[in-house]
């Protein structure tokens, strides 16, 4: 794939994730009950960030866990692989906040919320993508988003993250 434009560069991308980390204390009114889980792959580094900024910004440790969502969805994948779930915590009761890489169709994050409500009754589940590019097929919309980026069908957003590709940044080929 050739690379059209780099859409975000590592310095907007930590921008984006402080933004929407006050965001999240904003409308939750601090981090009480409050809990973040990354969808795999990228949503995992990115949650664990907002996690960590939270947790900094509010001086009270916010849990964060990783959800695989490849046995939830309901498109042709299916996986012999292990799950890789870690939710270390209850999240009954909890204002669960989903962070995601990217939302297109909205069918990855509707499988969240089959995958989520199987762990426990959460008070709440919000969403959060870095990237918001359109092309819905579900009527899902997220709380917080990093950057709004309309696109065509044919064009491909890749989001890298340092944890995983050695950097970060969003591309559009």
């Amino acid at each position: 794939m050739e690379t059209k434009r780099v859409i975000m560069d590592d310095k907007a991308v930590a921008r984006a994730i402080a933004r929407i980390s006050y965001e999240i204390i904003e409308r939750n009114k601090g981090t009480e009950e409050l809990c973040i889980v990354g969808i795999f792959s990228r949503g995992v580094p990115l949650g664990r960030r907002i996690a960590a900024k939270l947790s900094e910004l509010e001086k009270n440790e916010v849990p964060f866990g990783a959800l695989d969502i490849t046995p939830y969805r309901d498109d042709s994948r299916s996986s012999a692989e292990t799950d890789k779930t870690d939710i270390p915590f209850d999240i009954t009761d909890k204002n669960v906040v989903i962070v995601d890489d990217v939302i297109f169709t909205g069918r990855s994050s509707r499988a969240v919320i089959d995958a989520l409500i199987k762990r426990g009754r959460p008070r709440s589940i919000q969403l959060a993508v870095l990237i918001d590019r359109g092309h819905r097929e579900l009527p899902i919309r997220p709380d917080y988003v990093g950057k709004n980026l309309p696109t065509s069908h044919s064009e491909v957003v890749k989001v890298s993250a340092v944890e995983i590709d050695g950097s970060d940044g969003v591309a559009i080929y």
